[in-house]
């Protein structure tokens, strides 16, 4: 069984609704193109996984229109045509999306008469094997969506989850609003309401990093009640790390346990039903990209430059948003040192924001040097020794207060995009918070116009491809 899902920028969904919702009360018609991300099994319910990447809106043109009224709307074959050709040479797949002016949130009979022979035509032009997604928006902002595989009465599959990103994250799904809260969570439904509990509940999560901070963020989703978890590091508990990280025990360093193993249990026994998933490996890792693209959400908690360059492009590449959180301390070299700086960044990156290469969070010599040590060990000693490349040198200051608080800063972030408790404006691309002098700030950075992750739309959502996401190792 494949199981599919959509995701779509916030900015589209507006240019739908002011093409698609009108005060006459007439049906309207446009298309989406979108990008793809296959998955051969997911690591929660090994199915298999199709998302589909929204990326750009096409109206219907006025003059191809032949009929809109209350409960119908019919149009000429040519703009259809013109985006089957688009989505054949650009390897995409084509989405009809609809309103229902009434406010009917599911498909008619007229919709189920005539999609499959939209899907036949779909088949003739681009060849055996296409798809064809079809979608209704009403007014009040429901989406509900199907996917079409073969051109009979009960050739379609329903969309799963169709997820908006953008300044907030809204999840349209066909059981939202049905579900019997858990009693655990009951005294968060006072606060937030039922519907954020669910969705807390729908949503698949991921980790990168579980020590200090993502073993904070990882426990703090899991009292949250997230329903699956993602967990990604190639890191053991040892004495070092022993002291920050949650869920964690003298054993697990004197057993040299994964900290993902270690993160996964202290899920599990919390018994909140959540399902932890762990993989013990480098993100970058072929190994975890299937699980990378079921996943809603990514919070990246490494200090490894190379691994935050791999998913500060995939948040682009896969409409996936990253809530990448940072710890930086700066100490004198006196016998009491004394605090120069302590910055804590909560940065979130999706399309429309930047990313964190403009933002110059990644150094990319150091990515490169991280990436020569992982890859030919020998070769990177070799450059070490020869100052060609930056050796470890003395580890960084971390203090658990700081980096739990970051902890809370990002998933309350996470919470705020999916509730809205801050109010209309209350989410921030960048959150520095400079504990030092007890205040908050919010940098801004603007895209540099020749970056290719955040300065140019051209690989937004373009999902599968190769290489992966354009890397060249």
């Amino acid at each position: 069984m494949t199981v599919y899902s959509l995701a779509v920028h916030a900015n589209q969904i507006e240019a739908l609704q002011s093409l698609l919702l009108h005060d006459d009360g007439r049906e309207r018609a446009a298309y989406l193109l979108c990008g793809v991300a296959e998955a051969d099994m997911d690591p929660w319910d090994r199915q298999a996984h199709r998302k589909f990447l929204a990326r750009q809106v096409v109206p219907v043109p006025e003059d191809e229109v032949l009929e809109s009224t209350p409960t119908r709307v019919t149009w000429t074959t040519r703009s259809f045509v013109k985006v089957l050709k688009e989505a054949e040479r650009t390897e995409q797949v084509v989405a009809i999306v609809h309103s229902h002016p009434a406010g009917l949130s599911k498909f008619s009979p007229q919709d189920d008469a005539n999609e499959p022979d939209l899907l036949q035509g779909t088949i003739n032009r681009n060849g055996p094997g296409s798809r064809l997604l079809s979608l209704i928006m009403t007014p009040d902002g429901r989406l509900t969506g199907r996917v079409w595989r073969h051109p009979s009465k009960t050739g379609h599959d329903p969309l799963a989850t169709i997820r908006v990103v953008g300044s907030r994250f809204d999840l349209h799904y066909p059981e939202r609003g049905t579900a019997v809260n858990m009693r655990a969570f009951h005294r968060q439904a006072l606060a937030f309401g039922a519907a954020l509990n669910q969705d807390l509940r729908k949503l698949r999560v991921c980790i990168v990093g579980c020590g200090g901070t993502g073993s904070a963020v990882a426990m703090l989703l899991a009292r949250l009640g997230v329903g699956q978890i993602l967990l990604i590091d190639n890191d053991i508990v040892d004495q070092t790390n022993l002291n920050r990280l949650h869920g964690a025990k003298q054993a697990d360093a004197d057993a040299m346990r994964p900290k993902v193993e270690v993160v996964a249990r202290a899920i599990t026994e919390l018994g909140l039903g959540v399902r932890a998933a762990p993989i013990n490996a480098w993100v970058g890792d072929p190994a975890c990209r299937d699980a990378l693209k079921c996943c809603d959400v990514i919070f990246g908690c490494t200090d490894d430059h190379d691994g935050r360059a791999f998913i500060n492009r995939f948040a682009y590449y896969y409409l996936a948003p990253v809530i990448d959180i940072g710890l930086a301390i700066d100490v004198s070299q006196a016998t009491v040192p004394e605090i120069n700086a302590l910055d804590g960044r909560v940065t979130v990156l999706l399309p429309g924001h930047t990313c964190l290469m403009c933002r110059e969070v990644i150094d990319p010599k150091v990515a490169a040097d991280q990436a020569l040590k992982r890859k030919n060990p020998a070769e990177y000693e070799k450059r070490k020794a020869e100052a060609y490349v930056f050796g470890e040198g003395n580890p960084s200051p971390a203090v658990v207060t700081f980096t739990t608080e970051l902890a809370c800063m990002g998933v309350n972030e996470l919470i705020h995009r999916l509730q809205g408790f801050r109010g209309k404006n209350g989410h921030a691309q960048n959150r520095v918070r400079k504990f030092h002098l007890n205040e908050d700030r919010r940098p801004g950075r603007a895209p540099q116009d020749y970056c290719q992750v955040c300065g140019t739309s051209e690989n937004w959502g373009v999902g599968d491809v190769e290489p992966f996401m354009g890397r060249v190792d």
